[in-house]
């Protein structure tokens, strides 16, 4: 056991009455150390200060004997030395042992006892605590919890601040995950988001070396066990679609697929709570209650949440255990996937609603993870503008992401999957002259894709993408199916659909070589 880990454990034993507390618990300390408040819901709201999203810049992985050769470096997969992680954790570790209380949670991530991680968090804050116990898989037990042996650790230490200048950080704000060590360090940001996802980058380092398939997607499954993978970045309509009251829902956002299906990293859901209503996604706002934690939701007098408050920010964030959508598959795992639809908001208008792909396409789709950014979404943006993210969760791939396309490629092969490309986006148009497309019938098409349904329509060949589209669909007009048809200007959809194309493939060029079959077989 190294030092660090003796110090860490150390600490852990020094208050062991704030080990592996209830939610209740855990509420009773938040609310007594006025981190928050509680809402008339019964989730326990809290702010995050200034940083009110991940801070990516901030994020970085020692460079050791176990990461440099296999790490993808870059912007994205910052390196660090080991030095300045040890000494940054020194800091940390004498921070928090000035503290009266600490709040420490073992649990799992991976509904697949084959497959999970071990991981324990120790916490400056106690609805801290009460966040990872939603997000990650809570023991049964508080003594199956207690005797857990953690094969990874985060320490979270919020008010600590860095000096740059002096701890080789790039802010006050640091996530540095350390896999020889097996801990990730987290301080300068209140965040909570952070966490989450920096176990989802342990993983997507972890699994993919035992063969096992990673993914930054949803997931559902039907009554014949037939799952279905719903992979797309913000706006594309991921959980949406994959919330289906006809369909068991496995998880939201994180999932495996190892020798025995798909399972979820997860034991809870993180969704966006901005301008949410019961109308529209009744299973997440009734989701959200006693054990649930709101970020940066304002509250009204009466403690009523105001989902469409975003004076604080746009990313306001719910999390609830799993258990609270009535719909859940407890335990989160199911078969093998006989369906996958990349999601894509395409505001130039010019991709079809729906589309089968090939094996090599379904490749070429994956490491583009393609989206677009809306005019008016940010400053400067007057435009739709492309956005590509690498298998659909860029921030959280510490390995080249050929091994992740790879190893889809290989069980879409072994289990006969079908893949769909579905546009959410525009149509008759790019944004600003078309018209988003109908949701009833991205809702039909979907259900027809999952259901198999689709398996039996004609298609033909798109002469500008080279997709396969369905000639017809029930209850969806037939020209809407080719995006073409709904333009009015001709011309005009060409040159907007070419430039599209380009932007594809100079995107494309960053892979290099290790990719070029991909590139000849499924690309445009």
């Amino acid at each position: 056991m190294s030092n660090s880990v003796k110090r860490i454990e150390a600490l852990v034993q020094k208050d062991s009455t704030n080990n592996q507390l209830s939610r209740a618990e855990l509420v009773e300390a938040a609310s007594r150390r006025k981190e928050g408040k509680i809402a008339s819901n019964g989730a326990f709201t809290a702010t995050t200060g200034k940083y009110t999203g991940r801070s990516p810049k901030d994020r970085f992985i020692v460079e050791d004997d176990v990461t440099r050769d296999t790490v993808d470096w870059g912007e994205v997969n910052q390196p660090i030395s080991g030095e300045v992680f040890d000494a940054l954790l020194d800091k940390v570790l004498d921070h928090l042992d000035s503290k009266d209380e600490l709040y420490v949670f073992n649990g799992y991530a991976g509904a697949d006892t084959d497959s999970r991680l071990n991981i324990r968090v120790v916490n400056e804050f106690a609805w801290h605590n009460l966040f990872v116990k939603a997000l990650f898989i809570d023991p049964e037990t508080k003594e199956e919890g207690l005797n857990i042996t953690p094969d990874f650790t985060i320490v979270s230490a919020p008010s600590f601040k860095a000096d740059p200048s002096v701890d080789g950080t790039n802010s006050e704000t640091f996530i540095l995950v350390n896999f020889e060590k097996q801990i990730v360090l987290i301080g300068g940001t209140e965040y909570a988001g952070e966490m989450k996802k920096s176990i989802f980058s342990v993983m997507n380092y972890l699994l993919p070396q035992k063969g096992i398939l990673s993914m930054h997607c949803s997931a559902n499954v039907g009554e014949n066990d037939d799952v279905a993978l719903f992979f797309g970045l913000s706006g594309t309509g991921k959980t949406t679609l994959s919330a289906d009251p006809n369909r068991g829902l496995i998880g939201d956002d994180e999932h495996g697929w190892n020798e025995h299906g798909v399972f979820n990293i997860e034991g809870g859901c993180y969704a966006k709570a901005i301008n949410l209503s019961e109308e529209k996604e009744p299973e997440i706002y009734r989701a959200i209650r006693f054990g649930s934690v709101l970020e940066n939701v304002i509250l009204d007098d009466e403690r009523d949440p105001d989902y469409d408050d975003n004076s604080l920010t746009e990313n306001t964030r719910a999390a609830y255990p799993i258990k609270h959508i009535d719909n859940a598959v407890l335990p989160s795992k199911a078969g093998h996937a006989k369906t996958i639809v990349f999601l894509t908001a395409d505001a130039f208008g010019v991709l079809p609603p729906i589309a089968k792909l090939t094996k090599e396409q379904a490749m070429y789709h994956f490491l583009s993870g393609f989206t677009s950014k809306l005019a008016g979404t940010e400053r400067g943006v007057t435009s739709p503008e492309p956005v590509f993210s690498t298998c659909f969760g860029a921030p959280f791939l510490p390995l080249h992401a050929s091994v992740y396309a790879d190893k889809l490629g290989e069980l879409i092969d072994e289990h006969d999957v079908s893949v769909y490309l579905v546009n959410t986006g525009w149509t008759g148009g790019e944004y600003g002259v078309g018209e988003r497309m109908n949701l009833k019938y991205t809702r039909k098409m979907v259900s027809d894709a999952v259901e198999g349904e689709l398996k039996n329509h004609e298609f033909v060949t798109d002469e500008t993408f080279g997709l396969q589209i369905p000639t017809e669909i029930e209850g969806v007009p037939s020209d809407v199916l080719n995006p073409r048809k709904t333009w009015a200007d001709k011309d005009a959809y060409d040159k907007v659909a070419g430039q599209l194309i380009d932007s594809f493939k100079e995107n494309f060029k960053k892979f290099g070589d290790d990719v070029k079959e991909i590139a000849e077989k499924g690309g445009f």
